[in-house]
């Protein structure tokens, strides 16, 4: 049943606005007259006339804005989960998340769920009608839950899987977030000495007739390079930015270069336990919502970055296809830890397969807090001693000028 938005005035001159459902705009003005209010506005929900940041039934929002943040997805779906645990109808229970939804978006797009489920659709569908607020993976765990008869519980585990995602991520950007920010404050200093201070410098030792110090020399040299030439450096910064870009959106340009990228000594590591991390958990959520494992390895892959990770899993499918251990095939391709493999190898003997990969994904998970605590611990250091010895050369190359004139004069 359609759903639509709507403006009216109650009997004492308020208004108010909300959503309602009904076949037509006329059967919805309707409603609102027996409700004792007279109407306003009525639009279909998510039509450019019912607001500029509603949802449209097709999933596409308005102003290419996203309803649901990673964070808001995360809460929207334990809030459900708790609802449809308690015994409450998948109906009652979007309609009670409707009715609380702090914005119009997001009320709209609740709300269009509720429709469909109403006109039959099931929960896994009608959240497919919207692929840029639910991902696939996200929808099959649903559909394996509605199929099954436990969605309540299947709602559950995917909001700790969204949890533990964010919190893995809010991790990774909070051990980079201070060496970024020394990282730019060393850049920002160095460029307001090497372009106001040494200039200065420069013009006070003009007229001297005698030679300077060869790393004032130096100095200034990049002095005059950075102001006058500074413009065509951050052009070229730009265009190959551009560059590289464009090169990485070609796919066999970016599977090498992610590959490399996996060989790096610190960089690679913590990318491949982040990879394999994230593979695991979701074979291990999609796993225990009984979704088939050839299904699962398919979503699973398709949640991997980096591009050589995803071609060995796409591989690792096709080896359990023609019948190969799901262990076996992982452990042929060594991009993956071997970990992974042995995890899975005691999940398919003790018939524990999904409980094997949730393990298997903490650990990793784990593995790769620590290496970032401990880069982020090693870099923190390095950084202010390099730019302690960059702003020392700069201030030696300003003071040797004075001192060698110092010394002419005694």
């Amino acid at each position: 049943m359609p759903v639509y938005s709507f403006e009216a005035l109650s009997a004492d001159g308020q208004s108010s606005k909300g959503v309602i459902e009904a076949d037509s705009a006329r059967s919805a003005r309707a409603q609102l007259r027996a409700q004792a209010l007279v109407p306003l506005k009525v639009d279909l929900a998510g039509t450019p006339d019912a607001g500029s940041t509603a949802q449209g039934t097709a999933g596409v929002s308005v102003r290419g804005r996203r309803v649901f943040r990673p964070l808001g997805l995360m809460i929207w779906t334990r809030q459900l989960a708790g609802l449809v645990s308690s015994g409450l109808p998948l109906e009652r229970a979007l309609t009670s998340l409707a009715d609380e939804a702090e914005q119009d978006p997001q009320r709209y797009l609740v709300a269009n769920l509720r429709a469909e489920v109403n006109g039959g659709a099931t929960f896994a569908r009608a959240l497919a009608q919207h692929p840029r607020e639910f991902s696939a993976i996200y929808v099959a765990v649903i559909d394996a839950g509605e199929q099954s008869g436990n969605l309540g519980l299947v709602l559950e585990r995917l909001a700790d899987d969204l949890e533990e995602q964010q919190a893995l991520k809010a991790k990774l950007i909070g051990a980079a977030l201070y060496p970024a920010i020394v990282t730019l404050v060393a850049i920002f200093i160095v460029l307001f000495l090497v372009t106001y201070v040494v200039p200065q410098v420069a013009q006070v030792f003009a007229g001297s007739k005698r030679a300077l110090p060869l790393l004032t020399v130096l100095m200034i040299g990049l002095s005059d390079l950075a102001r006058q030439q500074g413009w065509i450096l951050l052009l070229a910064l730009f265009l190959g930015a551009i560059g590289a870009r464009m090169a990485l959106a070609n796919a066999v340009v970016r599977e090498k270069f992610d590959a490399f990228w996996l060989t790096l000594p610190v960089l690679g590591r913590l990318s491949l336990g982040y990879n394999a991390a994230r593979f695991a958990n979701t074979l291990a959520m999609l796993a225990g919502a009984g979704v088939p494992i050839l299904k699962a390895l398919q979503a699973a892959a398709e949640t991997l970055s980096n591009q050589a990770m995803r071609r060995d899993a796409l591989e690792a499918l096709v080896l359990v296809r023609e019948g190969a251990p799901l262990a076996s095939a992982l452990a042929q391709k060594k991009r993956f830890p071997a970990l992974l493999a042995m995890f899975a190898r005691l999940g398919e003997q003790t018939g524990q397969l999904p409980l094997m990969l949730q393990r298997a994904a903490k650990q990793l998970s784990a593995e790769v807090q620590r290496r970032a605590m401990q880069l982020a611990t090693l870099l923190e250091p390095l950084l202010i001693v390099a730019m302690g010895a960059v702003v020392m050369l700069i201030v030696l190359a300003v003071l040797l000028p004075i001192i060698q004139l110092n010394q002419l004069v005694k």
